[in-house]
Order: structure tokens, then sequence, then C-alpha cells
């Protein structure tokens, strides 16, 4: 698994901008999430939590994608 994610960084980067972000306007889907969860999440649903998960998992692994080959280089 570890393997899977140090490999697939572009994979993880083009569903960051792509899954990640959409829809686009009026403002980026998870930033609207981020600002609504920091602003005290009112009236925040259960299927409004799993819609921030399912937006925030790209960015999750192509970030742990990169930490990974950056540890991985330090290794060496």
């Amino acid at each position: 698994m570890i393997n899977f994610i140090k490999r697939n960084t572009t994979l993880f980067f083009i569903a960051s901008i792509t899954l990640g972000l959409a829809p686009f306007r009026p403002e980026p889907h998870l930033w609207g999430k981020i600002k609504w969860i920091m602003g005290g999440g009112v009236n925040l649903q259960p299927m409004d939590w799993f819609d921030f998960v399912l937006h925030a998992s790209p960015w999750i692994l192509m970030i742990s994608s990169i930490l990974l080959k950056i540890n991985l280089k330090r290794r060496s």
C-alpha cells in the first residue's frame, strides 16, 4: 500500500485538482466546507462530514505521497 501511494503522486495531484475542488464556482467546494467547519459547523449534518472527507481524501493522499517520497530521499 505504501508503494502504491509513493508511485501515484501525479494521479493524486490530478484527483485533488478535479475531485478535491469541484465544483469550482462560486468557490471550491472543499474550501467552503473548511470555512463552514472553522466557523463552528452550525447545522453540520453527517452527510456534510462524509462530503468533506470525500473531497479531502485526494488531498490527504497527495500530501502523504509527497511526504513518503521526501522521507525516502532523506534515508538514501
